[in-house]
């Protein structure tokens, strides 16, 4: 009975955590749609790329799992497979933490970008930049 109310509670928690995370992810995308600031749009979308970098973990996450290191080089057959069956899937951890880096690049590019912005036009609410531009 108790594994079946662990389990229960486990698959709870990542559907929930699977909700909170479109639920998020729609959020930035309007922030970044409707909103005229574009303060408030790099803003958006960075919550926006943290939030898929967490959906991206929990794509490869396995509940009690072991990390993917094998620790003896005389490993036998069972041994092998058994490390296969409960390792974490590194892959997306490795993806996860490039697009971090990415998105710091690309995150820092923006905010030049509106500096400059604010340097030539005096405001950084797109409506009144595109009335300025003409």
């Amino acid at each position: 009975m108790r594994n079946m109310d662990t389990s229960f509670i486990e698959r709870f928690l990542i559907v929930l955590t699977l909700y909170n995370l479109l639920v998020t992810a729609a959020i930035s995308l309007y922030g970044i749609v409707a909103r005229p600031s574009i303060t408030k749009k790099i803003i958006s979308l960075t919550i926006l790329g943290d939030s898929l970098n967490v959906l991206a973990i929990l794509i490869g996450f396995r509940v009690f799992s072991v990390p993917p290191v094998l620790l003896k080089l005389d490993a036998n057959p069972d041994e092998l497979l058994n490390l296969a069956y409960s390792a974490v899937d590194p892959l997306p951890q490795a993806l996860v933490l490039t697009a971090i880096v990415i998105g710091l690049a690309v995150n820092l590019f923006l905010i030049f970008l509106a500096l400059q912005v604010y340097r030539l036009y005096g405001t950084l609410d797109s409506r009144k930049i595109k009335e300025l531009r003409g």
